[in-house]
C-alpha cells in the first residue's frame, strides 16, 4: 500500500475538502478543482497519485491538445494539478511535483479584429445629430480611426498644451503628442476629417468648461471623459450606424493600423504610429494584410477561381 493511502484514504477528496472549508472558495471555482481533479484520477488508472510521473503528465496534455482542448485550458488543468501536488507533498514522500516542469502549448496569438474598410466609412459617415455631446462623440470616433490612439491617450488629451499635459492636440500643426505604454511619447498626424470634426467640437466645448479647463474631451458634467463612458459611447454609435461588429476603441486603433498597412505596406510607419516599441508587436497587422491580399487574390487571379 502507498504512502498516500497510509496516510489519506483519498488524498484528492481529502484536498477538494480542505479547499472548500479551510479556505473557504467558492462553489464555482470548487467545481472547476473537482473537475480538473477527476481528470487527474482518470489519468492515474487506480495507480498512487504520488507515483505518476512528468511523463504520465506530457502525455496527459498531449493528448487532450489533440482532442481540441484549447491552450488556456490545458494551462488551468496544469495549475490545477500543480497546486495539489504542493498539497500532497507536505503529507506524503515524493521524489518530486510531477507537474512542477510541464507547461501547456503555446496559445495561438488571436488576430487583433478590424473593420472593413467600408464598415469604417459607413461609421464615420453616420448621420449626426448635430447637438454638442454628438459633435464630440463624432470628433471621438474621428480621431480614433485617424491617429490609431489607445484609450487612455485620447481621455488624457488636453485641448492644447499647458505645463500639465501629459498629452496635448495641436491644431495649428495637425497632430497629437500622446504618452503611451512604457512611457513612450509620440506625435501622430491627425487626418483632414478628424480635424474637421474637433474643430466642430471646440467650437461647442466651452459650454462643457466646469471643472476641467484643460480636457480636451468633457463630460456634460464638466470632468474629462472616463475611458468606460468613452467605451460606451463608441458602441453605441456603431449600433446607431448598423455595424454588426461589437465595436469598441481597441477595434478602431486595429482598422486604423490594418488599413494604413495595406495601403502603405510599411510596416515600421505603422509601428511609429502606434507606438509600439517592438516591429514584434505591430507584425500581428501583417496577417490581417494577407488575409486581404488572399481574399483579392481569390477574387482576381484566374488560377485562382473555382472551376464550374
Amino acid at each position: 500500500m502507498s504512502a498516500a493511502s497510509d496516510t489519506l484514504k483519498d488524498p484528492i477528496a481529502a484536498y477538494l475538502a480542505m479547499l472548500e472549508h479551510e479556505r473557504r472558495l467558492s462553489e464555482h471555482t470548487l467545481r472547476g478543482y473537482t473537475h480538473e481533479l477527476s481528470e487527474l484520477r482518470a489519468l492515474a488508472k487506480g495507480r498512487a497519485l504520488e507515483t505518476l510521473t512528468a511523463a504520465d503528465m506530457r502525455g496527459a496534455v498531449v493528448r487532450a491538445h489533440s482532442a481540441g482542448l484549447s491552450a488556456r485550458s490545458i494551462a488551468h488543468r496544469l495549475s490545477a494539478w500543480r497546486a495539489f501536488y504542493r498539497w500532497l507533498a507536505e503529507r506524503v514522500p515524493m521524489p518530486a511535483n510531477p507537474v512542477a516542469t510541464v507547461r501547456a502549448p503555446k496559445r495561438e496569438k488571436t488576430l487583433p479584429k478590424a473593420l472593413s474598410v467600408d464598415d469604417a466609412m459607413t461609421l464615420m459617415d453616420a448621420p449626426q445629430s448635430g447637438t454638442p455631446e454628438a459633435l464630440r462623440d463624432h470628433a471621438m470616433l474621428e480621431l480614433f480611426y485617424s491617429s490609431g490612439l489607445r484609450l487612455a491617450e485620447l481621455v488624457s488629451l488636453d485641448v492644447r498644451y499647458v505645463e500639465t499635459s501629459v498629452s496635448w492636440l495641436d491644431l495649428a500643426q495637425e497632430e497629437v503628442t500622446v504618452l503611451g505604454k512604457g512611457g513612450r511619447r509620440r506625435s501622430v498626424p491627425v487626418g483632414r476629417k478628424a480635424i474637421d470634426a474637433l474643430r466642430a467640437w471646440i467650437d461647442v466645448r466651452d459650454q462643457f468648461v466646469k471643472l476641467d479647463p484643460h480636457a480636451l474631451f468633457l463630460s456634460v458634467r464638466g470632468n474629462r471623459m472616463s475611458p468606460g463612458v468613452v467605451r460606451e459611447r463608441v458602441k453605441r454609435m456603431a449600433l446607431l450606424a448598423g455595424i454588426p461588429t461589437n465595436v469598441h476603441p481597441h477595434v478602431l486603433r486595429h482598422s486604423f493600423a490594418t488599413h494604413v498597412l495595406q495601403s502603405s505596406g510599411d510596416l515600421r510607419a505603422v509601428q511609429e504610429l502606434l507606438g509600439h516599441a517592438s516591429i514584434t508587436a505591430t507584425q500581428v497587422y501583417t496577417s490581417l494584410d494577407f488575409q486581404h491580399l488572399a481574399r483579392v487574390y481569390d477574387s482576381a487571379h484566374p488560377r485562382a477561381k473555382k472551376r464550374d
